[in-house]
């Protein structure tokens, strides 16, 4: 049963994730709510760079480099299929995970060198308000930025 849970939270969170991002295009991706902050495509690229990287401290490995984590959003165009590939990459890892770790190891701590020790049920869930949080930012950055 747990594992069906972890699941569903992770599909519901892909889908709403993908619902905004699906909306970033050519036009829109440079769009910003205020001169201060990121464009949507660059929170786009943040998002599918971070969960492939979260994804190491569980013992995935990527190629995948932060560009984006803890820098401001200098006015680079980062191609949307790359960011897109990124995003459906981090997810694909997050369902093998949910899919190979038993229940007992959801409680282990993994030590990260962003956040110290946590179990990975934490590490998990962090991911996934992180995305939310990021999908939210891009949904208004669409609908109201210029």
């Amino acid at each position: 049963m747990q594992k069906e849970i972890l699941f569903q939270l992770l599909e519901q969170n892909r889908k709403d994730c993908a619902f905004f991002c699906e909306k970033i295009n050519a036009t829109n991706s440079s769009f910003r709510l205020t001169d201060q902050t990121a464009s949507a495509g660059f929170i786009y690229r943040h998002i599918g760079e971070t969960i492939n990287l979260i994804g190491e401290f569980f013992g995935y490995r990527t190629t995948i480099e932060g560009t984006t984590m803890g820098k401001q959003d200098t006015g680079v165009l980062y191609d949307l299929d790359i960011s897109h590939n990124y995003f459906e990459k981090g997810y694909k890892m997050l369902k093998s995970l949910v899919k190979n770790t038993t229940e007992v190891a959801w409680l282990e701590e993994v030590d990260t060198p962003w956040f110290g020790k946590l179990s990975r049920i934490k590490l998990f869930s962090l991911v996934l308000f992180h995305n939310s949080h990021h999908c939210g930012q891009i949904s208004s950055t669409i609908l109201k930025g210029n």
